[in-house]
């Protein structure tokens, strides 16, 4: 048990019967969530962790076999919930995390009582008639660009996927997350989650699902979200206010309530 705590930089928090568990994006790490923290502590038990390669984890845990799909961060959160003996969790994932969470459910559903997924995708990809919003050229691009200039890719990107230019402080600090990580790792990370395609899944996930889909998120398409709701027999679809692909940073009010409201 202790060395997955040790290796996910695991913290459980808060006071509750019911267990969150929050699941932070690619080019984060746990840090992400203390916007809507506050909120969530005093009414549920919280675990926060970091994927192995991000954040504090042990960085000599990671390797390109294992981290090479979907499926070792699906076994990094299945390796937490059974060192913690976790049962009955609400998975909140940002992003790819959405997707993470949802593959361990079809692997586990025993252990998740309800999927929360903010601003997921089934597929980055454009292609056969799916909108995913990137053609696999902007994929190869920003891939060559991570490997030549890492600092300027961050800088690049924050302000695009932050896409909230009256709150720089924001982009700042998205911009420091992704400077933070170990560049390769980061960019293998990349690649997986760009070129993941989770759609033949959708028809096996049997928990309950909430998509929060951001009104202008330059990730993330709306119809990536809808495709999801289509697909996804247990769904509620809702389309936040909030723009920009991080609204638990962004927008943690609107992100807090909407939560709250489907939690009750």
């Amino acid at each position: 048990m202790n060395e997955v705590v040790v290796r996910n930089n695991v913290k459980v928090i808060g006071d509750g019967e019911r267990t969150l568990m929050l699941a932070h994006g690619f080019g984060c790490d746990q840090s992400m969530w203390k916007y809507i923290l506050p909120a969530f502590e005093p009414h549920y038990r919280i675990v926060l962790f970091d994927y192995v390669g991000s954040g504090r984890s042990e960085l000599s845990a990671y390797t390109s076999e294992r981290y090479s799909s979907l499926d070792g961060y699906v076994q990094d959160v299945l390796d937490i919930m059974e060192a913690l003996q976790l049962q009955d969790v609400i998975f909140i994932g940002h992003s790819v995390s959405s997707m993470i969470g949802m593959l361990a459910s079809i692997q586990r559903p025993d252990y998740f009582e309800q999927l929360i997924m903010i601003g997921p995708s089934a597929r980055y990809l454009n292609g056969d008639g799916y909108v995913g919003g990137f053609d696999k050229s902007d994929v190869t691009e920003l891939l060559a660009m991570m490997e030549m200039n890492f600092a300027g890719w961050a800088s690049f990107l924050a302000p695009i996927a932050m896409n909230n230019p009256e709150l720089p402080k924001l982009t700042k600090e998205l911009e420091r997350s992704f400077i933070s990580t170990d560049p390769a790792i980061t960019r293998e990370f990349a690649e997986v989650t760009f070129f993941s395609d989770c759609r033949n899944e959708l028809s096996r996930v049997t928990v309950p699902v909430l998509i929060m889909q951001c009104s202008d998120d330059s990730i993330v398409p709306i119809a990536a979200g809808e495709y999801l709701h289509k697909h996804l027999h247990n769904s509620t679809f809702r389309l936040m206010e909030a723009k920009g692909h991080y609204p638990h940073i962004s927008h943690p009010e609107e992100t807090i309530t909407i939560i709250q409201e489907y939690l009750k």
